[in-house]
């Protein structure tokens, strides 16, 4: 059957957005045959090789297949949602400040009662979830939204809906060691941005897009490993940045979120495709493997339209779960006082290793970062006082040394000892 769908564009990126948009909108339903290549060239005013690279880029997103003499249709699944429808050392007996995981003791109690079962009818995202998330997310734009299996599964499935092996990509250097680990696997470059206090500086985000990223990865909060937050000076001057570059993918991971002591300056909505991505594990504990991810129309609608060919959704019961807490004001109290207590060890590690002429950073979260003139020599000799620490070559692509210390497991009568072994492995490697 003919496709009544007006198919526009005079390139073949805008042709196969254009594509893209009538199967999301419904007005190309799956099986619906698109025009052949010389009729659509003929009616669109471009060449046939246009029209024809622009099939073959539908073709690699799996949108469309070929079917031979009936030419090429719409998939009956296409992978986007239509309107209608590490690196760990051995810790052993030592006190495991490497682990970058909450501390157990400071974890919100799962409120009492189960969860009413679902079933396969009740897929996707839950009202009662969805509108709760969208008045959590503020400022951030909320109008689109879905969830994902934990930030890491949510950001992976962002890149690979826009990205492709070989692109370029701009990451927080030093930077989460997942993500890194990811954007290996999906075959992209990493291209390092400098990170200080404040986030991504501006200067290295600059030289990042123009040496040709297509991406950027940025932490809201309590980047992992330095604890830098990005302020509202650095957001504007960010932001800037971007609206230079306005087909470029930003992602923003607030994997900290509630726990967070920091207030938030997104910089998703300065181009056109974001997401901002929201888990609930660090606050509320690492087994509660949920993010909510907002985002533009076409970013949210490919995230749906590849997870119900794969997982399908996140289960209904655990996004239930996720809502009684987000209304519990018991367990909004803990997560209080566990952002508090966090505070107070990163600033009471901070504070000594300063005074012993240490540098560190830590301004959020749950990691302080601490140069190191010998990684090896560093994390030998906290080892030796009874620590496990994370190695910052983890963590970095072009940064110096370092390594990474967790407060989650730290207690005030360690700081001292944690600090005198760091003070001696700097000795040692300054061969005093």
């Amino acid at each position: 059957m003919a496709v009544h769908y007006q198919i526009e564009g005079t390139t073949s990126a805008a042709i196969s957005a254009s594509v893209e948009a009538g199967i999301r909108r419904g007005a190309l339903a799956p099986g619906a045959a698109l025009p052949p290549v010389r009729t659509l060239a003929g009616e669109v005013g471009v060449s046939p090789a246009t029209v024809a690279a622009a099939y073959r880029l539908l073709r690699e997103r799996g949108l469309v297949e070929t079917a031979g003499r009936n030419g090429t249709r719409v998939r009956g699944r296409p992978p986007v949602a239509a309107r209608r429808q590490t690196l760990r050392p051995e810790v052993g007996h030592l006190v495991d400040l490497s682990s970058g995981e909450p501390d157990p003791d400071l974890l919100p109690r799962i409120p009492a009662g189960t969860p009413q079962r679902r079933n396969y009818l009740r897929e996707g995202v839950l009202p009662e979830l969805r509108e709760a998330a969208r008045e959590r997310l503020r400022p951030v734009d909320g109008r689109h939204l879905t969830v994902a299996s934990g930030a890491l599964d949510g950001i992976e499935r962002v890149l690979a809906a826009h990205l492709r092996p070989g692109d370029r990509i701009a990451v927080e250097d030093p930077g989460w060691a997942n993500l890194l680990d990811l954007v290996a696997v999906l075959g992209l470059h990493p291209v390092p941005v400098p990170v200080d206090d404040d986030g991504p500086t501006v200067d290295g985000l600059a030289r990042a897009l123009s040496a040709g990223a297509a991406g950027l990865v940025v932490t809201s909060r309590a980047q992992n490993p330095t604890g830098a937050t990005v302020t509202a000076g650095r957001a504007r001057g960010l932001r800037g940045v971007l609206k230079t570059f306005p087909r470029v993918l930003v992602v923003e991971d607030d994997h900290a979120a509630e726990l967070a002591d920091e207030p938030l300056h997104p910089l998703v909505g300065a181009t056109e495709s974001w997401a901002f991505v929201r888990s609930c594990s660090k606050p509320f504990g690492p087994d509660l493997r949920l993010a909510v991810l907002a985002g533009d129309e076409t970013t949210v609608a490919r995230v749906e339209g590849r997870m119900r060919l794969g997982a399908g959704w996140v289960s209904t019961i655990l996004q239930t779960l996720v809502v009684r807490m987000w209304s519990d004001p018991a367990v909004s109290a803990a997560v209080s006082k566990a952002s508090r207590s966090y505070g107070h060890r990163r600033r009471a590690l901070v504070e000594e290793l300063t005074a012993r002429g240490i540098p560190a950073r830590g301004r959020s979260g749950v990691n302080v970062w601490v140069p190191v003139a010998d990684e090896t020599v560093a994390v030998t000799r906290l080892r030796d006082a009874g620590f496990a620490v994370a190695p910052g070559g983890m963590y970095r692509i072009a940064t110096p040394p370092a390594v990474r210390i967790s407060v989650g497991a730290l207690r005030p009568p360690m700081v001292g000892p944690l600090v005198d072994a760091l003070a001696a492995s700097n000795r040692v490697s300054a061969g005093v």
